[in-house]
This record gives structure tokens, C-alpha cells and sequence, in this order.
């Protein structure tokens, strides 16, 4: 079943030398932090439409991540990272990812997150700002 998706974000940033491995490309553990980043920029972004301070009291957890490598990176460059939020639960969503580098795509990635209450580290609804902004995906 496909599941719709909505861009929430597009982050922008360089491939860094110290980003590539011995086999001179970018080390895969790399294009986890490159989704990470975006993903932090959209959380901050959205908490201040929201008014809130980022993880404050409740916020997002990862509970699983993946990628598939489509091409490998290499320095120099800048890549851009498109973000999407898609599979909606109770207390959990969906959040995708294009990696791409002058128009061309070179990896895509997921990662799955759950809403929790920091103080008890359990999960709690969605809320409701963002529930709305994703049923309007």
C-alpha cells in the first residue's frame, strides 16, 4: 500500500572532504547524518510555528532507519536533502528522504519516529498541529 507523502523540507549542505572513506566516496554512516540534519532543521522549523521549545517536554524518537544507496557521492558538492512525512499512527509517522546532488538522485532514505513524553520516555498522541498537517498530506 502506498501511503501519501507531503515535503516538509528541503536542506541544502556541503560534502565535506572528511565526509569520504578510503574507497573515495562518502562513507554510507554519512547519509544517516545528512537525512539527521534535515530532519532537525523541519523539527526546529515546526516547533516555532508552534511556539514550543524543540524537545522541551515531548517530542520525536527514531525507533528504526534505513537507505539505499542508488550512487555514490563523492567530494566536491552540495547535496540536497528533500524531506517527506508520510505513514500516520496514534503516536507515530512516517518520514522520508531524497538525497540528490545537481538534479540527480543518489540515495534514498526512512526513518520511522514515535511521539513520546520525555519525562516517562512513552509514547503519546501525535499533537494535533502536526496530526492536522499530516491528514492534510
Amino acid at each position: 500500500m502506498t501511503h501519501p507523502r507531503k515535503l516538509v523540507h528541503t536542506a541544502h549542505m556541503p560534502v565535506r572532504w572528511g565526509d569520504m572513506d578510503a574507497m573515495g566516496h562518502v562513507n554510507n554512516t554519512v547519509y544517516f547524518r545528512y537525512m539527521e540534519q534535515a530532519r532537525i532543521e523541519w523539527f526546529y522549523a515546526f516547533a516555532r510555528k508552534l511556539n514550543t521549545k524543540p524537545y522541551a517536554e515531548q517530542g520525536p524518537v527514531i525507533i528504526n532507519a534505513s537507505c539505499t544507496f542508488l550512487e555514490p557521492l563523492v567530494y566536491p558538492g552540495d547535496v540536497e536533502v528533500k524531506m517527506f512525512l508520510g505513514e500516520l499512527g496514534r503516536s507515530s509517522f512516517g518520514s522520508h528522504y531524497e538525497i540528490s546532488m545537481d538534479a540527480k538522485r543518489y540515495a534514498e532514505g526512512a526513518a520511522k519516529m514515535v511521539w513520546i513524553d520525555r519525562k516517562t520516555g512513552k509514547s503519546m498522541p501525535l499533537p494535533q498541529p502536526l496530526r492536522t498537517m499530516l491528514e492534510g498530506a
